[in-house]
């Protein structure tokens, strides 16, 4: 029942099912919040049951129930609750459609601040407003609103029949949540704004951006969204983008092209739609000259940049392009529409799908393009379909979309969100005790007067311990990066005082580096990782599996490339236990955790069962500490 309340609750028309009905929304979020009381209640009973290798399973079970009751508790109920909170008027159907996407991009926003929250956009272009723009009142707000040429907070513009309006924040000290606090504030108290969105025509194209400032000053006019307005020029095509990343040659392009650029404007993404409202001009003007024109202008750039841009001239298309290897951009499908993020988690709120862009060189691609980097457009006449997008390289090589391409999000909003707390440490700090516990989990019991440590093929395979049984593996490494590195030296300090099997502990890049060997197959290597993706880990499992080395591997996050690579998997928590924060706190906790039960589960197989009473003693005290 809940898979089928979860279809018929997405997209737009279930925010508009929500809104309507407020009290069947609270109905819900009633009932979604007894059965994760329950849930909590019988996780804490399974510490103590004999799972006898059905403990995966039960996970997954369990999260993919707390994954449905997430989704409808808080991607859906309060997402309408947010919606609604962006107006104080009556809500028509076609301002919940555009206040939707505002939803969607102030959400995306809030996840992606993560990775720098200095400053804040959005920008949202409007079509169909239906605005009688010669009205006195309504024709002075627009000329007043329209003079600011660093294009501030509160800016609009008129241009092809479009309306776009910008609001930005910009505040060096803050904590996460507080620029999309502003910016709801901003546009909820725009009366222009709220009067566009009534139109039963009106439709939006919605751009945001979160800065960590690097080139310029932390300021509204270097926040994003830019648009295409210099000191120099006039009339040229109303273009509005946004850039991760540094343009290397920012200098001499803006030399070169002749830029007069505000002087309080000192970002280098500036040049990026200015230089594209150029070259369209120069290629003649119409409408399909906008696609050359943007990759012209992405070709020009020089360093690592993702850029996304939106114009007047065809407000209905979103122009993307993604080069190098330190950027990322995703493009979601959701029902009737596409969501653009720099990372997954900038979408899942709306989708689990995507098409991930790929800027560096691709080994397939090579003799058919001249260089890395892709392009794509996206059409909202067909949004949310592989139809509405068509892709190129740099070099305007056509890059046709296979449907194998659609990745699925291995992560919900649910593993993403900072709950109460102001920052990520702080609830991962919190966590930390479950997250140990987890791991432990159907993994610990007490057989008489002994702890016991009891592992599942999955988790221990029978090829590895009947190899240690007999002695055909005598050489451990426990390898990982950072620090997992570190955890993993309790586990090999304990194979080495309880095990006569040679153990070392060392960075991935040193065993690949120095350690590997033509044959392997006396080698058992213990790969420890996060987030099971990490390159130098995953690198170095395949170079020692290729020579015939034995891999278990210690990681948080199921159907990872690490899980999939190891012949056992133990999972640390219940295997999804997300971790934002740099700083490494219950993921470490938790992979000490799992090393300690890895280690002992070899030490019995290596020694065969304890006899001795101190040696059950010892054994007893250290897995009940």
């Amino acid at each position: 029942k809940f898979l089928i309340l979860k279809t018929e609750l997405s997209g737009v028309p279930g925010i508009k099912c929500l809104i309507h009905d407020p009290g069947f929304g609270e109905y819900l979020d009633e009932i979604c919040t007894k059965i994760r009381s329950e849930l909590e209640h019988y996780e804490i009973s399974l510490a103590s049951e004999n799972l006898d290798g059905q403990l995966e399973q039960i996970n997954q079970i369990i999260i993919d129930l707390k994954d449905l009751l997430w989704h409808i508790s808080k991607d859906r109920i309060q997402v309408a609750l947010a919606v609604r909170d962006l107006v104080d008027s009556q809500l028509s159907d076609s301002s919940i459609d555009a206040l939707t996407s505002i939803q969607e991009v102030l959400a995306g926003i809030d996840r992606l601040e993560v990775r720098g929250r200095d400053s804040a956009g959005i920008h949202i272009m409007i079509q169909g407003h239906d605005l009688d723009l010669s009205d006195v009142a309504i024709k002075s707000a627009i000329v007043r609103r329209s003079k600011d040429l660093n294009y501030g907070s509160g800016a609009v513009r008129e241009a092809n029949g479009c309306l776009s309006f910008v609001y930005k924040i910009a505040s060096e000290i803050g904590e996460l949540g507080d620029n999309t606090k502003a910016l709801r504030k901003l546009i909820k108290s725009d009366e222009l704004l709220q009067h566009a969105l009534q139109a039963e025509s009106a439709n939006v194209i919605v751009l945001g951006h979160s800065r960590w400032a690097s080139v310029g000053i932390i300021s509204e006019p270097n926040t994003h969204p830019m648009n295409s307005e210099t000191m120099n020029t006039s009339n040229l095509p109303f273009i509005v983008a946004a850039a991760n990343g540094d343009v290397d040659n920012f200098a001499d392009l803006k030399k070169s092209e002749n830029l007069q650029i505000p002087k309080l404007i000192t970002s280098d993404s500036k040049i990026i739609p200015t230089i594209m409202a150029q070259k369209f001009e120069k290629l003649g003007g119409v409408s399909s000259d906008l696609n050359e024109a943007f990759r012209e202008t992405v070709q020009s750039l020089n360093g690592s940049v993702a850029v996304v841009a939106n114009t007047a001239v065809e407000p209905n298309k979103l122009s993307l392009s993604l080069r190098g290897s330190g950027q990322g951009l995703y493009v979601g499908f959701a029902e009737d529409t596409f969501i653009v993020a720099s990372e997954p988690y900038g979408l899942v709120e709306t989708t689990n799908q995507y098409l991930r862009l790929n800027g560096e060189s691709i080994e397939a691609r090579k003799g058919t393009v001249s260089g890395p980097g892709e392009i794509v457009t996206l059409t909202m006449q067909q949004a949310g379909t592989l139809e509405g997008i068509t892709r190129i390289a740099y070099d305007g090589t056509p890059l046709p979309i296979d449907e194998s391409e659609i990745e699925q999000a291995e992560i919900t909003t649910r593993d993403i969100d900072r709950r109460d707390f102001p920052h990520f440490l702080l609830k991962e700090i919190y966590e930390a005790p479950q997250s140990f516990q987890k791991t432990l989990r159907g993994k610990l019991f007490q057989i008489d007067s002994e702890l016991k440590v009891q592992l599942s093929e999955k988790e221990f395979p029978h090829l590895v311990s009947k190899k240690l049984a007999n002695s055909k593996i005598n050489k451990i490494y426990v390898i990982g990066q950072g620090t997992a590195a570190i955890a993993g030296q309790a586990l090999s300090r304990y194979l080495n005082e309880e095990t006569d099997i040679p153990t070392e502990d060392l960075p991935a890049t040193e065993l690949s580096g120095f350690r590997l060997k033509v044959d392997m197959s006396n080698v058992l290597v213990i790969a420890i990782s996060q987030s099971g993706t990490t390159t130098d880990t995953n690198r170095t499992v395949d170079l020692a599996r290729a020579r015939g080395a034995s891999v278990i591997s210690i990681v948080n996050r199921r159907n990872s490339d690490l899980a999939q690579k190891a012949e056992g998997v133990i999972y640390t928590s219940d295997g999804r236990d997300i971790e934002m924060s740099v700083a490494s706190t219950k993921a470490f906790y938790s992979q000490v955790a799992a090393g300690f039960l890895l280690a002992i589960a070899i030490a019995d197989i290596a020694n065969g069962p304890l006899k001795e009473p101190s040696e059950i003693a010892k054994r007893n005290n250290l897995l009940s500490a």
